[in-house]
């Protein structure tokens, strides 16, 4: 990747315009290695380029990758109706760039969402023709039963869907516990299913979307850039 000027990577990372974050640099709030930089017309390679702004550190990505843990009562919305957007938890530089989700968790559901600049990510992981398989915790109102799990794995018609809708895997953890994988997103579906078969979903937690998992240590309402090998699983 060719050097760039030290404004243009700043506004690339959604740091501000050009105006704006000349004035950064300018009054001395961003520093390379340590050392003040006032000087926007500063070139570096931008590959791997770490700068702080008022201390803190960032790295450049020509493409934001982010994964967030969701926590409950959030929309995954740039303009919620009812409850705060889920964008609310990431920094404003990363919401300046304009991230968008892949795929949609409803308020009441938790877990791994994935948000990315790169429209053509988020084709290939949302296509129905991808199959990319989505794994969730389902906690029921009823106990898990061999012909519930066996009905799942079978197919069940959803209402307006003209064909039945089958779960790649469903088994049982504990008595009311269902770990549940799709390989396709239709509204509502893991609920609408369980609606089926006659029972109901009483929390929903997504835990890996294709090969990638929810990390242990990353917390409720957090997040973290995806890494190489992390995007390599996403794509599976």
């Amino acid at each position: 990747m060719a050097a760039m000027q030290l404004e243009r990577i700043l506004h690339s990372q959604g740091f501000g315009s050009r105006k704006e974050v000349r004035g950064l640099i300018r009054h001395g709030f961003v520093s390379i290695g340590g050392e003040v930089c006032e000087d926007p017309f500063a070139e570096f390679e931008a590959e791997g380029f770490v700068f702080e702004i008022e201390g803190e550190a960032w790295t450049y990505h020509a493409e934001a990758h982010v994964m967030v843990n969701k926590p409950i009562g959030y929309e995954v919305s740039q303009k919620p109706k009812h409850h705060r957007s889920v964008f609310e938890l990431l920094p404003v530089p990363l919401r300046t760039r304009g991230v968008q989700a892949i795929g949609r968790l409803d308020e009441d559901t938790t877990g791994l969402l994935i948000l990315t600049t790169d429209g053509q990510l988020i084709h290939q992981v949302s296509s129905p023709k991808r199959k990319v398989p989505k794994r969730y915790a389902v906690t029921l109102k009823h106990a898990v039963t061999d012909e519930l799990i066996a009905a799942l794995l079978a197919g069940v018609e959803l209402h307006d869907d003209p064909e039945p809708v089958a779960a790649a895997s469903a088994v049982a953890v504990g008595e009311f516990g269902l770990d549940l994988t799709i390989t396709s997103g239709k509204y509502h579906q893991v609920k609408r299913m369980i609606g089926a078969v006659g029972n109901r979903v009483e929390a929903l937690h997504r835990t890996a979307v294709g090969g990638l998992a929810l990390p242990d240590d990353l917390e409720e309402g957090d997040w973290r850039w995806l890494s190489a090998a992390d995007l390599e699983a996403l794509r599976g």
